[in-house]
Parts: structure tokens; C-alpha cells; sequence
């Protein structure tokens, strides 16, 4: 493959100070792809680091090169076009790209997808800040699947064997040149798929520190709605071939990781990604020969990779189809269980007492016979935490009667789990719902307060335990006010959470909140018997301002506030006071509409009262 023309001079860094460095260099392979390359080469050139975009042209009879070339005629020193022969797959191009990259990282982008605003900006921080040899940025999907493992949450320095990173093997990542280049870390050439899970597997072995950045959208994946793209194409992910491809990432990890937990670890990503996949839906899509073939090549790869260690790490259905490769009607029955639609309907929802008792009717479509039922509860930010309870059937309907107190705070995800030949499928519960299933009045339960809902996207049945999405109902309302020395506002109230007094242990604090700066002070407050407080808050100490008041109360989650309400008749009259050269002045007030406790603070000097009474 020879390259035809250069279009566009890059300044090489190197040369002169490190100010002069090129940060990032940003590969792009294009391929009869203009109707994309404005907004792709837009994102990268508003990227806010120092930047050398590489576009390679691989061949492109649309018209893309010429654009091309007008991009790099009004971007010198930053975009710089190879043109090459048309080579039939992105790993050509993307190496070429690489052999031309001056920056201190590479990051690869194809010509239909596109960059956040900040991504790189954000990814080079990263790296620069951990030392770090591949930075992983958020993708998200537009008409396609993107990862979410990885990107739960963002992490300055993480090992392949302590994270799900290696389930991303995709390129679109930012990589220290110096790595690739150091090991010689190249895209496979002449492959229709899977050349960058070749090169990311690769860089994977040798990295030092990963870093993620899940808190912004780096990364955008775009489906073409003509279908063109590779990955988009018929046979592109053929199950044969695909298995024959994976071979060759698998074997190249094996010769850079050792025996044990850490190749466990990134084997158990290839056998449920790549290899166990082949055996679901595609498998069912087979005739018969092509079933024992896939069987087969499935097979030959477990007699080479598969390990007791991979074997605890899989879920059930892939432990099982492990054990029946030489079953085929065995493997088209668990095909059938994991792509069968659960069907659930909640019919009921009640207290019962201090338990949630719930009823509805679940079943695998098509499948008529189940072998259990149950009702998971699984703790949305903490993947360990879950609670199987196992339900009560009579006839089409399940009932299970939730221990809510069983319960730590955080928020509870309500999901149905029908088993099968072994095979447990779940599915979100809470959406398909008989009408008139209203949302159950929140209860406090063992000092937590308890808030069954459904969530807003899908309608699906959560339980908030201490009010961490869910607004906590409550009030909180003034008997009598009065002033006292000091310049403290005497107040006495009571609160009402849920219908019910709150447990004196409850009751944290009365918190003003500066309208306009958001500034905040607090002061004690006096737990009464049969839900009252009472505090001597020392409003005449805030500083010049309106002032909101609130009382603050823990119910098991994050600190529930509410505003303190009152009236006109029940608020204390304003106070004036002298000062050091000073008149200081507070007006509580009831503010209209709910009438809830304020108070304007005023300091006034000498100077200022007198320019006041002149005018």
C-alpha cells in the first residue's frame, strides 16, 4: 500500500520548548464518508488542546478527499491528510495515521462518529495528572449499543485485574504514543472486523495506569442510516468467522499475561462477549449444520482457554452451555430461554403493615413451564447488595411480601426472576401495571423513611429508602416566636414526616439559607415530646441578607429538609439595635403564598442612615 499525497504541515514538536508540544494527535481513517466529515473534523478542531489531526484517506470516491484537502488548506499545523489506496478495512489507515501522529497521545475517532466538547481537554487532564497510559472517555450511542460497565463512574488510576475496563476493546480511547510505539502496538491489517480489538488487547497487556472519565459524554456513536458503514454490513459479524478472529486477540493476551486470577479475569470477558455470544440468538438464526459448526469452533476454543477460574466467573447460562457443547438441542433450548421476552404485570400493591406486599403475574413468552419465581431487590449503587425473595403462587400470580426494614438506604430496584432449566431471567417490574396501582404512601420504618415509587423514564417500581431521588413529605410549622438576649429568635414548632412524629434523634438542626449567595448558617435545635423543637437561632449574627429557614432532619438518607412555615400573627416583630458605629436590624416574616419563615438582615452606618434621613 503506497501513499499517493500529503495535504496540510504539522509543526513537529521536539524541535523547540515543550510549550510547543503537540498534546493530542487525532486519527481519523475515512472511507467514502462526506456526509459525515463536517461534524466529525468540527468536534476535533474545537478540541481545547494542542492538536495535530491526521486524516487518512482510504481510497475515498465520494468526494471526500477534496474535502479533505480544503480542510488542511485552512487548518496549516493542525490537520495534515494521507492519501492511500483503498484498503478495505480501518486498520490500514489507522496505522498509517499512527506513523505520521507527533503528539504526545493518539486518539482514534472514525469519520462518522463524533468528540464532546471537552473530551479530550478532560482525558489528557486525566492522564497527565496519573501518569496514566490509556484513558478510557464515556461513549455514548446514537442508534448504537455503547459500554456502560466501564463507565459507572470515573477513576484516576485502576488495574485490568480490579475493573471491567477490558470489556471495552474498542479504539476510541486516548493512548500515550510512547506505549505504542515502545512495544510497536499496531492495528490488524486486511481484517473486515475486530483489527482494534487486536491493537486495544495489546496495549491493555503493556499499560500502566488506565483512567476512566464517566462523568461527561466523550465519545459519540453514531449508526449510519444507510447502513454503509463496516459493522453495519451483512457477514460482519458472521458467527464462524467472528470466532475465527477472536483466536488471535485471545492467543496474544496469553502470551503477555501468565496463568491465574488476572487471565481469568480477561478470558471471562472474551468467553461471554465473544465467544458464549455465538451460541444465542445468531445460533438460533442457524440451520442445522451451521449449529454444529458453531458448536464446534465454541468448543475447540473452551478445550484451549477455558478454565475453572473462567468457570466461576461466568453467569449460569453460559456455565451451562459450557457443559452442553456436544448437546445441540440442549444449546437451541437455552438460546430459546435467554432471547424469550419476560412477560410481567404487576397487578397489586399494598402496606401490610411495616412489609410491601406485592402481586403480579411473570412468565418467559413462548415458554410455557417455569421451575421458580422470585423477586429480586437489588441495591442500584451497590451490585452486591440484593435481597431474592422468593414468591407465593396460586394459579397465574405471584405474591411476595417485602421486609422493607430488611432494607439499608439507598435506592431499591424491584426486578421479577423466573428460573428455567437452571436459567434465571429477570426483568424490571413496575411498568406493565393493571390500572387504578397507585404509588403506596411512604412509611417510616425503624427511624428510615420508606418511599415506594416509579421511576419517571420507564415507570418501574423502586423503593427509596431515606429519600435520596424522592422528595420526603413532611411539615414543619411555627407555634410561637418571641425575641430574647443576645439577639436570638426564640422559636418553638413542630414537624410532621409522613404522617407520624418523627423519633427525637431525628431532629439535626435549624439551617438558614442566604437567598441570593446560598450561603448557609445553622444552629441547635431542642427535640420536644410528640414532635416538637425548639431554638434559639442567632439571627441577629448573619450577615446582610434574606434569609430562609429550615429544619433539617435525618431520615436514613441524605439530610431532609423543609421549610419552616408560619403566619404573620405567629412571627416575632423586627428588632433594632445599635452596634459598634453600627444600626443593625432583622425582620422575620412570613412570606406569601405558603408563608414560610424568612428574615432580611440590615447593617447600617452612621454615614449611610444619615445620607438616608437628608434624602
Amino acid at each position: 500500500m503506497t501513499a499517493r499525497r500529503d495535504s496540510g504541515v504539522v509543526a513537529m514538536p521536539g524541535t523547540g520548548s515543550d510549550d510547543d508540544a503537540v498534546d493530542v494527535s487525532v486519527v481519523i481513517p475515512v472511507h467514502n464518508c462526506r456526509a459525515y466529515l463536517d461534524r466529525c473534523l468540527t468536534s476535533a478542531l474545537v478540541q481545547r488542546v494542542k492538536k495535530q489531526i491526521v486524516v487518512v484517506d482510504d481510497g475515498s470516491t465520494d468526494g471526500s478527499g477534496e474535502l479533505l484537502d480544503l480542510y488542511a488548506a485552512y487548518h496549516p499545523g493542525i490537520v495534515k491528510v494521507v492519501h492511500i489506496d483503498g484498503s478495505g478495512s480501518a486498520g490500514r489507515p489507522r496505522n498509517v495515521g499512527i506513523e505520521h501522529a507527533t503528539g504526545r497521545y493518539v486518539f482514534f475517532c472514525d469519520a462518522d462518529d463524533y468528540l464532546g466538547a471537552e473530551a479530550l481537554e478532560r482525558m489528557v487532564a486525566v492522564a497527565d495528572a496519573n501518569g496514566s497510559d490509556i484513558v478510557l472517555g464515556k461513549i455514548v450511542g446514537h442508534g448504537r449499543r455503547a459500554p456502560v460497565s466501564m463507565f459507572q463512574q470515573s477513576a484516576d488510576r485502576l488495574e485490568l485485574g480490579d475493573s471491567t475496563v477490558y470489556n471495552s476493546l474498542s479504539c476510541f480511547k486516548l493512548f500515550r504514543r510512547e506505549l505504542l510505539e515502545r512495544h510497536r502496538i499496531r492495528f490488524g491489517e486486511g481484517m473486515l472486523v475486530g483489527e482494534d480489538i487486536l491493537f486495544t488487547v495489546h496495549a491493555y497487556c503493556h499499560a500502566g495506569p488506565i483512567s476512566v472519565v464517566a462523568d461527561y459524554d466523550c465519545y459519540h456513536l453514531v449508526s449510519r442510516p444507510d447502513g454503509s458503514s463496516i459493522m453495519q454490513q451483512a457477514g460482519s459479524r458472521d458467527p464462524l468467522a467472528w470466532l475465527a478472529m477472536i483466536k488471535g486477540p485471545i492467543e496474544l493476551m496469553a502470551r503477555h499475561v501468565e496463568p491465574g486470577p488476572l487471565r481469568d479475569h480477561l478470558l471471562r470477558r472474551h468467553f461471554r462477549l465473544d465467544v458464549f455470544t455465538q451460541l444465542g440468538t445468531v445460533f438460533l438464526e442457524s440451520d442445522d449444520v451451521r449449529r454444529k459448526d458453531i458448536a464446534r469452533e465454541v468448543a475447540a476454543l473452551c478445550d484451549e482457554w477455558y478454565t475453572p477460574g473462567v468457570h466461576e466467573r461466568l453467569n449460569t447460562i453460559d456455565r451451562q452451555r459450557a457443559g452442553a457443547l456436544d448437546d445441540i438441542d440442549r444449546l437451541v433450548r437455552l438460546a430459546r430461554i435467554e432471547s424469550a421476552t419476560v412477560r410481567r404485570r404487576l397487578t397489586g400493591l399494598r402496606w401490610e403493615g411495616d412489609r410491601l406486599v406485592v402481586t403480579g403475574a411473570a412468565r418467559l413468552d413462548g415458554i410455557t413451564r417455569d421451575d421458580n419465581l422470585a423477586v429480586v431487590l437489588r441495591a442500584r449503587h451497590d451490585a452486591a447488595a440484593e435481597l431474592v425473595l422468593p414468591a407465593e403462587r396460586k394459579g397465574g400470580e405471584f405474591t411476595v411480601r417485602v421486609n422493607v426494614g430488611a432494607l439499608g438506604s439507598g435506592i431499591w430496584d424491584l426486578r421479577v426472576a423466573v428460573e428455567i432449566e437452571g436459567v434465571i431471567r429477570l426483568g424490571r417490574l413496575g411498568a406493565d401495571r393493571d390500572s387504578g396501582i397507585a404509588r403506596p404512601q411512604p412509611r417510616m420504618i425503624g427511624g428510615i423513611v420508606a418511599l415506594p415509587y416509579f421511576t419517571r423514564d420507564n415507570g418501574n417500581l423502586s423503593i427509596d429508602m431515606g429519600g435520596h431521588v424522592v422528595a420526603v413529605p413532611g411539615t414543619a410549622r411555627l407555634i410561637r416566636t418571641r425575641w430574647a438576649l443576645g439577639h436570638r429568635l426564640l422559636v418553638d414548632g413542630e414537624i410532621s414526616v409522613v404522617g407520624t412524629t418523627p423519633s427525637a434523634a431525628a431532629i439535626r438542626r435549624i439551617v438558614w439559607r442566604e437567598r441570593r449567595t446560598g450561603c448557609e448558617s445553622s444552629d441547635r435545635v431542642t427535640a420536644l415530646p410528640g414532635g416538637g423543637f425548639a431554638a434559639r437561632p442567632a439571627v441577629g449574627r448573619l450577615a446582610p441578607g434574606t434569609w430562609d429557614a429550615y429544619l433539617e432532619l435525618d431520615l436514613g438518607g441524605p439530610p431532609a429538609r423543609f421549610r419552616i412555615e408560619t403566619d404573620a400573627q405567629t412571627v416575632a416583630p423586627p428588632r433594632r439595635w445599635w452596634g459598634p458605629a453600627l444600626l443593625r436590624s432583622v425582620r422575620p416574616y412570613a412570606t406569601s403564598g405558603k408563608g414560610r419563615l424568612s428574615a432580611v438582615v440590615r447593617r447600617l452606618t452612621a454615614e449611610t442612615l444619615i445620607r438616608r434621613i437628608i434624602r
